[in-house]
C-alpha cells in the first residue's frame, strides 16, 4: 500500500474500514490516538498522534442471548445503551463499571462498552464478582499491523499464545483496536440493602469492611468515605451526618437481602449504631459512588490507588502527613480513590515513594496537561515487567503506532 494517510479524525463504520485506515497508518508511519467516544481521553500521558481513530461509529448488539446470559457487541456502543437492554431483561454487566464520564466533563453514560473493557477500571461488585477481564468471553480486534485478529466466544479462530481478552482489558488501547467484545451478563438483584456506620476512624473502618467481608452474606460493596468526600452525597442521612461513612451492601432477593443486613448489623454492633438503606435509597447512593459524584465538585489531581486492605489505612495516613488527602476506599480498602492538592506534580512524588514503602499501583485519573505531561501517569514497571511488557507491545503493535506513549512514554 503507498500513499500518505490523511490526517485527522477518523470514525469508520466497519471492521474491515478499520484494519484498512490502520494498515494505511502503518505503511506511512503514522501514530493514531485510539478512543472510543472520548470520555476518557484525558487520562495518562497526551498522545502525539498525527491522527485520531474512533469506534463511536462502530454500534450495535448483534447478539443477545437472555437465557445463556450472553451478549455481544461492537465496542463504540454506548454504555447507557447496552444498561438499558440488559434492563429489559432484568439483568446487568457483573462488574458494575465506574462511569468516568461526568467525572471528566461529559455526559452520563457517554463511554463506550469498548472504553469500558480497554480500560478494566471496575465497580464496587468487582470484591464479589470480579473486573471486567474477567467477564469477557471472547473478542475481535484490529492490531497494530492492520490485521483481524479473534478469539473466544462465538469466533472459531484463537490468537495463539494469547487470552486476547485479559491482554487487552486494561491496555488501553495500546496494543489493539477492539472491535467486537462478548460478555457474561448476569441476572440483576431484586433486593439491595446497605448497612451505614459514622465516624469511623479510617483504621478502623476498614478493621469493620474487613469482618463484613468475612461473613458468609456475599457483601458486593464495602466502601469507607472521608467526612469531607461524604458531605458532596445526595443522600441527607449521609451528607448531614458531618463524619466519615462507612457503607456495607448486600444484594439478594428480598427476604434474604434483609436478613443478610440485619445480621450484619449484628455483627458490627462493636462499631457503633447502624443506619440501614432500603433498595431505592442503597441504588441511589452507590449510583453516586459508580459515577464518582464525591470528586466531581473540585477540579484537583484525582489517583486510583490499589494496594492490600491492611496497609491502605496507613498508606493514606503517611500520605496526609504530607499533604491534604481526601480519600473513598472501595473494595474494603483494596481500592482508594484519593484527592490530592493542586501541586505541579499532583503529589506524585511522595504518593510513589509512599507506595514504595506500603505496596501497590497508583494511576493518575484527572490532571491538568501540564501534569499528566511531566510525570508517570501510570505506575512505573520494575524492569522485568517492562521487558516483558515491551515484548507484548511489539507483538501486537510492531511499530508502535496505537496510542504511543500513553501509558509508559517508550511504548
Amino acid at each position: 500500500m503507498t500513499g500518505h494517510m490523511r490526517l485527522g479524525f477518523h470514525a469508520p463504520e466497519t471492521e474491515e474500514e478499520l484494519a484498512h485506515l490502520v494498515a494505511e497508518a502503518v505503511d506511512t508511519r503514522t501514530p493514531l490516538e485510539v478512543m472510543g467516544r472520548g470520555t476518557k481521553r484525558e487520562i495518562g500521558h497526551p498522545v502525539g498522534s498525527g491522527a485520531v481513530v474512533s469506534t463511536e461509529a462502530m454500534v450495535g448488539v448483534p447478539v443477545y442471548e437472555p437465557t445463556e446470559l450472553v451478549m455481544v457487541a461492537k465496542t463504540g456502543t454506548p454504555l447507557a445503551q447496552i444498561e438499558a437492554q440488559l434492563a429489559e431483561n432484568d439483568q446487568e454487566l457483573p462488574f458494575e463499571p465506574v462511569d468516568l464520564g461526568q467525572l471528566l466533563g461529559y455526559a452520563p453514560g457517554e463511554a463506550t462498552i469498548g472504553g469500558v473493557v480497554a480500560t478494566n477500571i471496575s465497580g464496587s461488585r468487582r470484591i464479589l464478582k470480579g473486573a471486567a477481564r474477567d467477564h469477557v468471553l471472547g473478542m475481535r480486534a484490529v492490531n497494530g499491523r492492520g490485521e483481524v485478529i479473534k478469539s473466544g466466544g462465538r469466533v472459531m479462530k484463537n490468537v495463539t499464545g494469547y487470552d486476547l481478552g485479559r491482554t487487552l482489558a486494561g491496555s488501553w488501547g495500546t496494543l489493539a483496536i477492539m472491535t467486537e467484545v462478548a460478555l457474561k451478563v448476569l441476572p440483576a438483584h431484586r433486593e439491595v440493602r446497605t448497612v451505614i456506620c459514622f465516624g469511623l476512624t479510617d483504621q478502623t473502618a476498614i478493621e469493620a469492611l474487613c469482618i463484613a467481608m468475612g461473613t458468609p452474606y456475599e457483601v458486593s460493596g464495602g466502601l469507607h468515605l472521608h467526612a469531607a468526600i461524604a458531605e458532596r452525597f445526595s443522600n441527607e442521612d449521609i451528607a448531614g451526618a458531618g463524619a466519615a461513612v462507612t457503607a456495607i451492601r448486600v444484594e439478594n432477593a428480598p427476604a434474604s437481602a434483609r436478613y443478610r443486613a440485619n445480621s450484619l448489623k449484628q455483627a458490627l454492633l462493636a462499631y457503633g449504631p447502624a443506619l440501614e438503606l432500603d433498595t431505592e435509597r442503597s441504588r441511589a447512593f452507590w449510583g453516586e459512588v459508580r459515577s464518582l459524584k464525591m470528586f466531581q465538585s473540585t477540579p484537583n489531581p484525582l489517583w486510583r490507588v490499589s494496594t492490600t486492605p491492611s496497609a491502605a489505612a496507613k498508606l493514606v495516613g503517611n500520605l496526609s502527613r504530607k499533604m491534604r488527602v481526601n480519600a473513598a476506599y472501595d473494595w474494603s480498602g483494596g481500592m482508594i480513590w484519593m484527592e490530592t492538592p493542586a501541586l505541579t506534580d499532583g503529589g506524585a512524588v511522595d504518593i510513589r515513594r509512599t507506595l514504595a514503602e506500603f505496596g501497590g499501583h497508583a494511576t493518575l485519573i484527572r490532571a491538568e496537561n501540564a501534569t499528566r505531561s511531566g510525570i508517570d501517569v501510570f505506575q512505573p514497571l520494575d524492569p522485568p515487567i517492562a521487558s516483558l511488557t515491551a515484548k507484548l507491545k511489539h507483538a501486537f503493535d510492531p511499530l508502535g503506532i496505537l496510542n504511543p506513549g500513553r501509558m509508559y512514554r517508550d511504548m
